[in-house]
């Protein structure tokens, strides 16, 4: 039995913990104890990484998995169930089903032709910004508004009604929630969902939820299934990035400069915050479905890998250097929206709220500070997505 447990504590809030960092320094894969006691693995490189998480002889489906920290013990234990449509937790052929049905929907071209309405989104956010005067937190003002209203126009969910899904989603993500707390905020944003598409059959819009229904493919389990999934997806991921990028930069400010005053560097730099920062921290982890042997290392049927994506994204061996923040540097190929089949279906969608996002914030107030101490900030090491709770900011 080894006695290595996931870690979570960060000695350094942009850092993955010290433990791990050793632990990538001494091997790519090691033996790990999960907190029901099984015995199964801890992947921190990257061609490891890239090896289990193409591989179809793992399965991603949770019944076979194994908690990999004490807080999701309650949960595993309670009669939490992935809803039908939730096709993140599915395996092929179901997976395929899905996939194929919403692929359309998130292309690098139309993703592009939403540019015009993120510019505006953002622009109205920065404007509202400017009217209140500093300080702000960033989280609420900026971070988390642009890509909740940018996915609820998308899927065709009425904005005013965030309020409820912010709050269902905070619960969810939470790594001390209780399995009844996380079952009631689960059933809450599902029966809310349930309803908003039963109203959608009698008045079908021009968005994603309408097409889909539109298309009779899916039941109205399903629907409610994939809505509920890029929803919580698709403002959870992105309003961390900004948030955590933002303090990334401001702790950093020889590249908050290069990203506010050289548009060249904007690409490369959104890609780099997502390698370095990585904010899925916990995770993903696949069941092998038989032996699989990787780099030298067996894999028994039933066996539980975790791949530590923050770890995978420093290895060295694909990011040389990798330990610092470099917005000029090409970070393509890092692992933050996963590989394989069940790489993130709306990474496009990120990528261009962050590309807009980021020089938008930073040229409008070239001034911008943080209004704490950046020891005062606190960060989400509660939260299954890193990011900060908070970020007071002026300017």
């Amino acid at each position: 039995m080894s006695d290595l447990t996931f870690p979570i504590a960060r000695q350094r809030p942009l850092d993955p913990p010290d433990k791990i960092t050793e632990l990538r320094q001494q091997g790519t894969m090691h033996r790990m104890t999960y907190a029901d006691g099984h015995l199964g693995w801890l992947v921190t490189g990257y061609a490891a990484a890239r090896a289990v998480l193409a591989d179809p002889r793992f399965s991603n489906r949770p019944e076979n998995m194994h908690p990999p920290i004490p807080a999701r013990m309650e949960i595993r234990r309670s009669d939490f169930r992935v809803p039908p449509g939730f096709f993140l937790r599915t395996d092929p052929p179901e997976h395929t089903r899905f996939r194929k049905l919403l692929t359309g929907q998130f292309t690098v071209r139309r993703m592009k032709l939403l540019e015009p309405r993120i510019e505006e989104i953002t622009k109205a956010c920065l404007d509202d910004m400017e009217a209140a005067g500093g300080p702000v937190d960033l989280v609420q003002a900026f971070a988390l508004p642009i890509p909740s209203l940018v996915i609820c126009e998308l899927l065709g969910v009425p904005y005013e009604d965030r309020a409820r899904f912010h709050e269902d989603a905070k619960v969810l993500v939470n790594l001390e929630t209780k399995a009844e707390d996380a079952l009631a905020a689960l059933g809450s944003t599902m029966a809310y969902l349930h309803g908003l598409i039963q109203r959608k059959r009698k008045e079908p819009g021009d968005d994603l939820l309408g097409g889909l229904i539109e298309s009779g493919e899916l039941n109205d389990e399903e629907l409610t299934g994939v809505g509920f999934l890029l929803l919580i997806a698709g403002h959870e991921t992105t309003a961390n990035m900004l948030g955590l990028g933002t303090y990334a930069l401001l702790t950093n400010p020889d590249q908050l400069a290069a990203m506010r005053d050289d548009p060249s560097v904007v690409d490369n730099g959104v890609e780099e915050l997502l390698r370095y920062l990585t904010i899925i921290h916990l995770g993903p982890f696949r069941v092998a479905l038989e032996d699989v042997e990787i780099e030298g290392n067996l894999i028994k049927a039933g066996e539980v890998v975790g791949v530590h994506l923050p770890a995978v994204n420093r290895d060295p061996s694909r990011f040389p250097d990798g330990e610092t923040l470099d917005v000029s540097r090409s970070a393509s190929g890092h692992v933050t929206f996963g590989h394989g089949i069940h790489q993130c279906l709306g990474q496009q969608l990120a990528r261009a709220e962050m590309r807009i996002a980021y020089p938008a914030l930073l040229r409008r107030f070239p001034g911008l500070r943080l209004a704490v101490t950046p020891e005062e900030v606190p960060m989400r090491s509660d939260m299954s997505i890193y990011g900060v709770h908070s970020l007071p900011v002026i300017w």
